[in-house]
């Protein structure tokens, strides 16, 4: 065993939730190993070329919060940005970019490279050495052996992975990869609960072969929204247009004639597939009532000649595959430069892990992305986050941190996947969060920093930027409730022609921004904010806490209330028949979730509010209320 061999936290898989992993591990100070199968796939963007989307933003938000890679890697390589939900309330708006992914994965390579605690080699992980119930190391596929107290599994869809095209079927995790067969296997003689999922992902069309002519094009927005709270002032890439089309009834009966060539309905494939994301044929076979589905002609890069087609997914043979793009308006004559295709892969039950995405059979043995049944770059990006800030910490013998549900999307996830399981690939929505509001996509850094901070996660100027954040909303909250708007100024006359509102006594500018009919922009407009040198960022986190301060407030009850119940911890490897007055059933859920606390004891499925009761009482009498 010797020193170079030995390291504090290894990584296996370069892919979103590996890179964050590692950067998050090197960035708070420990000696990291990142080993990937190729270098030049990390960072890589698999599937769809985007990032963000309801949900799915306000996790790259929390990323960028922390000090993670990704808000600031779609930052400089987006070619076209969007807010989505512009005309729904301020908790459901979302951004989300399309990447040029070649840009993308070269700036995530080039951020590693910076972190002097982080060593990456290309090698492929076969062996997880486990002594005692305790990680100590990996094997490699030429026997080198790399040692560590804590392990990160992040393989995505490379675990058993294998390719459908039709009743074609290949290894892979990807096309072009090959899968981790080994891996997977030892992985099986573990007492985990493994099972199968399904993804999938579109042909790819060549850019020169498609008639846009007659198709809607799709603008992004004007100024450019940005992901990271640094703002970085770097030269953004060139914005460009999608493009929309839709299938047809010609489409349909195709995919209709021939549904029993797709992997899927033939029983090729036993994983069950994302719900939200499905692939065309099953759009077509369960949604018998539309007679159109919509596809976005995305541009995977400035540089590219390929056009993805976003919304039509598919595992039927490549013969049939061309004669569903060539029914659909402006593909007619599309060239398929690579065709769509189904991967079938292996996960494991996320029940089995603690909140920190540590195993609870394993220890020092963390699982983060597809692994745990998720679906989404921004989903497993998240998790590798939080996996290797635990995987650190628990090779210091630190105690884990994962944040409640109440303070992050990231809370409302880890909880879902390790409280819930999952029955099928797991989507991040603002819908999860039942305190959305709380959880805006602008206030993640309010949210999240200081605690980054706490976990030597962040640099000076992250830092300093939060602290200018805060110190701005106090100070131009203090303006505005000096300023006063008089009834009969000419600034009451302005904004009446502006807005229609009608000013009829003497209101300070502050309570005006109660008004729904004005914004803290109507205020910048009209000059009654001097506009130079704003932090917007700041003026609009004020404005969202005037317009919504009652709704925010009693939230913060809810989640004061709520607190006393997360706080409540349970004891670990507890046997539940020991606790007199609970039914069967309870013991048996309870005893096979071994929740954390009793506010996650309170999400399992059957167990109620009397049985809640019986373990407040029990755990007052024989343990004392522990905080985390």
């Amino acid at each position: 065993m010797t020193k170079l061999n030995n390291f504090q936290v290894i990584i296996i898989g370069g892919g979103h939730a590996g890179t964050e992993a590692a950067s998050a591990s090197a960035r708070m100070g420990y000696k990291t190993l990142l080993l990937t199968q190729k270098k030049k796939n990390i960072g890589c963007l698999s599937c769809n070329p985007s990032i963000g989307g309801i949900g799915k933003s306000h996790l790259v938000k929390e990323i960028d919060a922390l000090g993670g890679i990704m808000g600031l890697a779609i930052d400089q390589s987006g070619i076209q940005f969007k807010i989505l939900n512009t005309r729904k309330g301020i908790a459901v708006r979302s951004t989300r970019a399309q990447a040029d992914r070649v840009l993308y994965s070269k700036f995530v390579q080039q951020y590693l490279k910076q972190h002097a605690k982080l060593t990456i080699l290309e090698q492929e992980v076969n062996d997880i050495i486990i002594k005692n119930n305790n990680v100590i190391g990996v094997k490699t596929k030429h026997n080198n052996l790399f040692f560590s107290k804590s392990v990160v599994l992040t393989t995505g869809t490379f675990l058993g992975g294998k390719i459908h095209i039709g009743d074609k079927t290949t290894i892979g995790g990807r096309k072009g990869d090959i899968s981790s067969i080994p891996l997977a296997l030892k992985l099986r003689e573990l007492p985990l609960k493994v099972g199968r999922l399904k993804t999938g992902t579109p042909p790819r069309l060549a850019l020169k072969s498609i008639n846009f002519k007659n198709l809607k094009k799709q603008n992004g927005d004007f100024p450019l929204p940005y992901f990271s709270f640094l703002k970085k002032n770097c030269i953004r890439p060139a914005q460009i247009p999608c493009f929309l089309t839709f299938t047809n009834n010609e489409t349909h009966e195709i995919i209709y004639e021939n549904i029993n060539k797709s992997a899927i309905y033939n029983g090729k494939i036993i994983g069950i597939g994302p719900r939200y994301c499905p692939s065309i044929e099953d759009k077509v076979m369960r949604f018998k009532d539309k007679n159109r589905h919509q596809i976005f002609l995305e541009p995977e890069g400035l540089k590219s000649e390929l056009i993805y087609p976003n919304g039509i997914s598919t595992s039927l043979p490549f013969s049939i595959q061309k004669k569903i793009i060539h029914s659909i308006e402006g593909l007619e004559n599309a060239e398929i430069v690579q065709p769509g295709y189904a991967v079938e892969y292996d996960y494991f039950n996320p029940k089995d892990l603690k909140l920190n995405l540590e195993s609870k059979y394993i220890n020092g043995l963390f699982f983060a992305g597809q692994i745990n049944g998720t679906t989404g770059y921004e989903e497993a990006a998240a998790q590798g986050l939080l996996a290797g800030i635990n995987a650190a910490r628990f090779s210091n013998n630190l105690e884990p941190w994962f944040p409640r549900r109440d303070q992050a999307y990231l809370g409302v996830m880890i909880d879902d996947l390790c409280t819930q399981g999952i029955t099928e690939p797991y989507r991040i929505f603002t819908s999860r969060a039942e305190y959305r509001l709380s959880l805006r996509e602008n206030n993640a850094d309010l949210r999240l920093t200081k605690i980054g901070k706490k976990l030597n996660l962040i640099d000076t100027k992250r830092w300093l930027r939060y602290i200018e954040k805060i110190e701005n909303i106090e100070k131009y909250q203090t303006i505005l409730k000096k300023n006063i708007c008089f009834k009969k100024s000419e600034n009451a006359k302005s904004i009446f022609v502006f807005t229609t509102l009608n000013i009829k006594e003497n209101i300070t500018y502050f309570d005006l921004l109660k008004r729904p009919e004005l914004s803290i922009h109507t205020l910048i407009n009209l000059n009654l904010i001097k506009n130079k040198n704003l932090d917007i960022e700041a003026l609009e986190e004020l404005e969202t806490n005037i317009k919504y301060h009652g709704y925010i407030l009693r939230q913060k009850k809810e989640i004061i209330r709520q607190i006393l119940y997360e706080k409540s911890l349970l004891p670990i490897n507890f046997d539940y028949n020991q606790i007199k007055g609970l039914s069967k059933e309870v013991i048996s859920k309870l005893n096979t979730s071994q929740p954390f606390s009793l506010g996650q004891a309170s999400r399992i499925e059957g167990i109620t509010p009397a049985a809640l009761s019986i373990l407040l009482i029990y755990i007052k009498n024989n343990f004392f209320l522990n905080k985390y």
